[in-house]
């Protein structure tokens, strides 16, 4: 029996590689979530009690789940209503380098600073998924695992090759500032760890986080997808 898949996300590159993989998302429903307002509110909390500010693997995790449980939330009537079996999955990438936790460029002056800041340099790209469980319209459970893998950039990138990138537009709703199975893929000269993780969403990653919750990755497969 095949299980479906909402996406917590309108992100291209994660439905290219749903859809390579033969998963076929049933929704994309993007979260509302104020990404920076939960994250400095987790740092104020856990410095509060004597704790220190949260690790890049931490912080994936933690907007991954409030991305896929806000979407759980916010659409429980319709998922009721359609008797909803199967998963709500939400992620989050961000590119650790020099120490410094990145997120999405945004603009192109920030985008090109960061892609000097990276030629020559490896960074680790960590991706945070979390799923939500749902059986005949109820939540029922839920869970996370976060992937990790390293990105090194040639050294030998001009900086009139980065200003092309960066005029394209594409590296500015990454995380990090680049994409592997885009135009900087050229740039890229070797990743450790897997290649669906760099592109936002691990998919050996899912697949242990849903044997974890004791469901059949398989079963997310459409077998009549091209």
């Amino acid at each position: 029996m095949v299980m479906q898949l909402i996406l917590a996300s309108t992100s291209q590159a994660r439905q290219a590689v749903l859809r390579a993989a033969g998963i076929i998302p049933a929704q994309l429903w993007p979260p509302a979530t104020d990404e920076a307002a939960v994250v400095e509110a987790a740092n104020r909390a856990s410095i509060a009690v004597g704790g220190s500010a949260l690790t890049a693997a931490e912080t994936v995790q933690l907007l991954a789940k409030a991305k896929a449980e806000d979407v759980a939330e916010r659409h429980r009537d319709q998922l009721r209503q359609q008797r909803f079996t199967g998963v709500i999955l939400g992620g989050d990438s961000m590119f650790l380098l020099d120490g410094e936790l990145l997120g999405k460029p945004l603009v192109p002056e920030v985008a090109l600073e960061r892609a000097k800041q990276h030629r020559g340099k490896t960074g680790v790209l960590y991706s945070g998924h979390w799923v939500v469980v749902v059986e005949n319209g109820e939540i029922i459970t839920g869970g996370g695992l976060v992937d990790s893998a390293t990105v090194r950039l040639c050294d030998d990138v001009t900086d009139e090759e980065l200003a092309a990138y960066v005029a394209s537009g594409e590296p500015l709703q990454l995380a990090g500032g680049f994409a592997i199975d885009g135009l900087a893929g050229a740039f890229i000269d070797r990743i450790e760890g897997s290649h669906s993780c760099v592109m936002g969403l691990s998919l050996p990653a899912l697949r242990r986080l849903l044997i974890g919750l004791g469901l059949n990755y398989t079963a997310l497969w459409q077998q009549n997808s091209n």
